[in-house]
């Protein structure tokens, strides 16, 4: 999913499906797509350490070195495991899950109030907020939202678009999502004769 990349044609669909969900509906739908939602470098560093803790035994047990050697050789293992997993290709594959989607919920969360999906008429916006190299995908309905649609909706959703960004086809799976969230707002948010477009309907890449 981290390979997931948006094209231009991806990002003009996104736009004209935000738009046309939009239509029918008061609701408003903010899509970004981040690189990662954190840096990730504590578990790295943690693995590097566990990795160095393992070193000195073996050579103990198994070779005639001297103490002085064998410490130098874990030091040595702890600063070339910690390099080689600070690495982004290995980095994120050492980051357990739990923390990868706490990750992906407080920068979701942070967006959320940051670019002022929370500041729609109604309260009625909604963030579609992609982590591609965590593989978490997070859907934060707002205060009028939240008592009309059952989360596990959104959970649906969610699953969704990782599965289509797994089989490269992120773009497409995005589209298909904000349809069917369009489709789940017109059901319960109606559009108003005064309603307006309060968020941008382009997909935010950051």
């Amino acid at each position: 999913m981290a390979h997931a990349a948006l094209t231009d044609t991806d990002r003009a669909s996104i736009a004209q499906a935000v738009a046309a969900a939009e239509a029918d509906t008061a609701g408003e739908i903010y899509v970004v797509v981040a690189r990662a939602a954190d840096a990730h470098h504590a578990p790295a560093l943690v693995w590097a350490a566990l990795f160095a803790l393992l070193v000195p035994w073996p050579l103990y047990f198994f070779t005639l070195w001297p103490i002085p050697w064998i410490l130098l050789a874990q030091g040595a293992g702890f600063i070339v495991a910690a390099i080689a997993l600070s690495l982004p290709a290995l980095r994120y594959r050492v980051v357990p899950g739990r923390m990868a989607t706490q990750a992906a919920h407080e920068a979701a969360e942070s967006i959320f109030l940051a670019h002022g999906v929370h500041l729609t008429q109604d309260r009625t916006g909604v963030l579609i907020y992609v982590a591609l190299a965590e593989h978490r995908v997070i859907v934060l309905a707002d205060a009028g939202i939240n008592a009309r649609v059952h989360a596990t909706a959104w959970d649906e959703l969610s699953a969704e678009i990782v599965a289509a960004a797994r089989a490269g086809r992120l773009g497409d799976g995005l589209v298909a999502a904000i349809g069917r969230a369009g489709r789940l707002l017109a059901q319960h948010v109606p559009p108003r004769p005064d309603d307006r477009n309060e968020l941008p309907n382009r997909v935010v890449e950051i």
